[in-house]
Formats: structure tokens, sequence, C-alpha cells
């Protein structure tokens, strides 16, 4: 069946932007964006390590990768390589294969709303991947799918390009435009929480944490 490419690449957002997310916790990322944003349901199976970059979309069949596996011909460095698999947990999308082809297509990572396997070799290695479930079941490659367009992943829609961020906590992602400004706004969110984390060590909080929103 046809894979359909909406386009071989989208504009990726300045690289200094992107890196100013580096450190940023998901947390503090979602409370300023009204923490409504973000994937419901998906964990990290990689060992360590932090994810960022521009998402690079792809929608697939339940179950099917073909769409992935054509995606993977595409991705370079700075892609997420974010997959809508309908959140279906039967047949795993990605294995240790599909995860040495991204490293070596020096992509940033996986997002996926379904499931992988060969869980070991994830769990081994820092490549970032956030999935749904695992499953030894293997997939479909038949089709159809779509290659860059709007996904929906675990309730949050997330367009070509959009930067997303992955830890320990979970993946958010947001639109380029406006993240100058949600940087910012992140980056004294984290003073004032590490000043709030001083004041506690030292004895001098006075409760007003809990009265910030």
């Amino acid at each position: 069946m046809t894979i359909t490419i909406a386009a071989n690449s989208v504009p990726k957002p300045p690289a200094d932007i992107i890196e100013g997310f580096r450190n940023a916790p998901t947390s503090i990322i979602s409370d300023n964006l009204a923490r409504l944003p973000g994937a419901v349901g998906l964990k990290p199976y990689h060992r360590s390590g932090r994810l960022i970059g521009a998402a690079f979309t792809v929608c697939t069949r339940p179950g099917d990768n073909l769409a992935i596996h054509r995606a993977l011909e595409l991705v370079g460095p700075g892609d997420v390589i974010v997959v809508d698999g309908g959140g279906d947990e039967t047949r795993a999308l990605v294995g240790e294969i599909m995860k040495n082809i991204a490293q070596w297509r020096k992509a940033e990572g996986y997002v996926i709303d379904g499931a992988i396997r060969d869980v070991a070799a994830f769990a081994a290695d820092d490549f970032p991947c956030f999935a749904r479930a695992v499953i030894h079941r293997g997939p479909y490659k038949n089709g159809p799918g779509e290659i860059n367009v709007p996904v929906t992943i675990g309730g949050s829609v997330i367009s070509p390009g959009d930067i997303v961020v992955g830890d320990e906590d979970g993946v958010v992602s947001f639109p380029a435009a406006g993240a100058a400004a949600l940087l910012e706004a992140v980056r004294v969110q984290i003073k004032r929480e590490e000043e709030t984390l001083k004041a506690i060590r030292e004895g001098r909080y006075q409760g007003a944490y809990g009265k910030g929103g």
C-alpha cells in the first residue's frame, strides 16, 4: 500500500534554541505550557540520557512498520522519529535493527505510540527510545502510512519540526514558534526552584512554594 510523504524534510528550529532545552526538565517545560501538552502513557526504554530534537513524524497503520522503514531512508541529524502507531500494543513496530539504522542515520531517538521489542538492546544503550509497551510479536510491512504529517502521540498532537524533549518523566513537545519565550520562562522557573531547594536545605523555607500556582 501507499506511503504518502508530505515532505522529505522539514525546517528545523534554530540549533541554539533546541540546545537551550538540553537540560530543561520536561516537568518544568510542561508547567510553562499551561500543563497541557505531553504524551501520556509512554516511558523510556533506553539506559539513560535525554532526548532533544525536531520531530520527524510518521503515521502508520497499527502493527505495521513499512512507513517507519521508509522514514529511516530520510531522517538525519537532529531528527526525532515520532511514530503514531495508534497506541497499539499487539505488535512491535521497532526493534534492535531499526534502532541501529536510526543511530547510523544520526537521528536523535524514537518516540513511539506503540510497542517495541528487543528491549534488552535498548536497555543497554543510551540511544533514546520512548514507547508504550514491549512485545515479542513482529510487525506487518504492508502500509499504508504517512510521513511528515501532524500525528497524535499519547493524546498530544505533534507536527513536523516541533521541538521534542524527553527525560525520565516522559515526553513533551511544542512548536518552534514561541520557543524562545518558553525557554526564558523555563530558565526563570528552574532558578526559582533551585532557590527553594536551597532554602529548604538551609532551614529558611517559609512555605511559599505551594502558593506559586
